[in-house]
């Protein structure tokens, strides 16, 4: 039943992308055309902001800090209004394709290089770490049903590494497929199907799970409430993380840092007919985004109770609450079914959105060929190929302290890019473009300086504010090599 599912999903994949392909050329491909249906962007962009390890991960977080992740996501409203205002208007204006563009023309060329090569290695890393966790769960499907019988000793873990890369080259050559004519027109349609299909599979296990229950559907709402987890404001521990003002303001700037300066998360929103429609795509996916994590957070709740009915131990590991039930079949076979379509359906909307933005990126920002369609055909399979390498060290290495270190790096390196688009925007003064690498290098080691030693001499732990740090040493290190420039055309 899984595969069947699975093989299914894949198949509707390759359908919309062949219908959705546009004209096929490099304009469709970077651009949409310009012709892209607001609401049509707005549904698709909730499951790409939406991974695998999102899936993963948040129905977990109530093991730790209850719904308090509420509070970051009432933050991501007011971030997502910022770009929509703020940012979109002056992409718009200069009729951006790739928003690092503006770098250059605010700054220069190396400003525009540092923001495009900053962008590539974390949006790289992160896609990695995000479509290794699909690709990870159907090696597991497969090596249990196919392979674990066949191979034994030395020789399975031969076995198991060949099948991980083959399942690895196998599904991001599948994202290569359905994206490689259309790109980011292909990838509006595509990533509605995947929206659809994470949100399918999200309502029907949270109704598997009411019904382990045996719990009336009219009580949930009141029984989630009740909840010792169902904690959403902390406004009397400033010290905490999980204070209110510093995870509203941090979603705010996670917003604006993570999608209005991200090429990969803006490059669809640009494919907008005007900048009306891009707003209203921008806010409505804004406040959608409250709802949609409330749902991953009370299905975190649900389960929670479901494990103190039955007597289970919870996972230390809040990860691991979910697939505690899935994988072993406590909620049946189709909830294992679902499980995997919604984290691959929300790891390809990731992956398919990134590769596509790194290849217009390198093209268009790196080597200035916007119309060389043999470049970005070469490109495309390029990075296709550098995910799958990035992903077979993941699985070789074995250690989720890499994935780790690998968060904290994407973390740290969008700091610069914040501070560079602020300092660019707030004030009038230019730069000297060669010393700007050497700021966006420097700033995020400061950041970490500080962070450690907060950690460990004043034993205060830096959250999402960290992000807020990093940009502000980012601008005053542009202040320390800026000059006053008769520049307001970006004011």
């Amino acid at each position: 039943m899984v595969i069947v599912l699975v093989c299914i999903y894949f198949a509707l994949l390759l359908i919309v992308g062949h219908y959705a392909k546009g004209k096929g050329n490099n304009q469709s491909f970077f651009s949409g055309e310009r012709r892209s249906s607001w609401w049509l962007v707005a549904f698709g962009m909730i499951g790409a902001s939406i991974s695998g390890v999102t899936f993963l991960s948040v129905p977990g977080m109530v093991l730790r800090t209850d719904m308090t992740y509420l509070q970051t996501c009432m933050g991501f409203i007011l971030g997502y209004f910022i770009v929509a205002f703020v940012l979109l208007p002056i992409y718009y204006k200069l009729n951006l394709t790739t928003i690092y563009t503006y770098l250059e023309q605010r700054f220069g060329r190396c400003s525009h290089l540092t923001g495009a090569w900053f962008f590539f290695l974390s949006k790289l890393s992160a896609t990695a770490v995000k479509f290794y966790v699909a690709c990870y769960l159907v090696y597991t499907l497969l090596g249990d049903r196919l392979f674990s019988h066949y191979a034994t000793g030395d020789s399975s873990v031969l076995w198991s590494n060949l099948l991980f890369v083959a399942v690895a080259l196998g599904m991001s050559l599948l994202v290569w497929l359905y994206s490689r004519r259309g790109g980011i027109r292909t990838l509006v349609f595509t990533d509605t199907l995947q929206t659809l299909c994470i949100f399918i599979a999200l309502v029907l296990i949270i109704s598997e799970v009411v019904t382990a229950l045996n719990m009336p559907l009219g009580d949930v709402a009141a029984a989630v409430v009740n909840d010792s987890h169902s904690r959403i404001f902390v406004f009397d521990d400033w010290l905490s993380t999980q204070n209110f003002w510093k995870q509203f303001i941090s979603g705010a700037f996670i917003v604006v840092v993570m999608t209005g300066l991200d090429q990969d998360m803006m490059q669809k929103n640009l494919t907008c007919r005007t900048l009306r429609d891009a707003q209203k795509d921008m806010c409505s996916y804004g406040f959608a985004f409250l709802p949609a994590n409330a749902l991953f957070l009370v299905l975190g709740v649900l389960l929670v109770m479901l494990a103190n009915s039955q007597g289970l131990s919870l996972p230390s590991n809040g990860d691991e609450l979910l697939t505690m039930f899935v994988t072993t079949g406590r909620l049946g076979e189709w909830s294992m079914a679902l499980f995997l379509l919604g984290v691959i359906a929300a790891s390809f909307s990731s992956a398919d959105s990134a590769l596509t933005s790194l290849t217009t990126s390198y093209c268009l920002d790196i080597r200035r060929r916007a119309d060389d369609e043999h470049l970005r055909h070469r490109v495309h399979i390029v990075m296709t190929l550098l995910l799958v390498a990035a992903m077979t060290i993941f699985h070789l290495l074995n250690s989720t302290s890499v994935i780790d270190a690998i968060y904290i790096m994407v973390g740290y390196t969008y700091g610069p890019l914040l501070g560079m688009f602020a300092f660019g925007l707030l004030t009038k003064k230019t730069v000297n473009d060669r010393y700007v690498p050497i700021v966006a290098i420097v700033s995020p080691l400061i950041c970490y300086a500080i962070d450690y030693v907060s950690t460990n001499s004043l034993d205060y732990k830096f959250g999402y504010e960290l992000l807020m740090l990093n940009g502000i040493i980012t601008c005053f290190g542009l202040y320390v090599i800026s000059k006053k420039s008769k520049i307001s055309t970006f004011r």
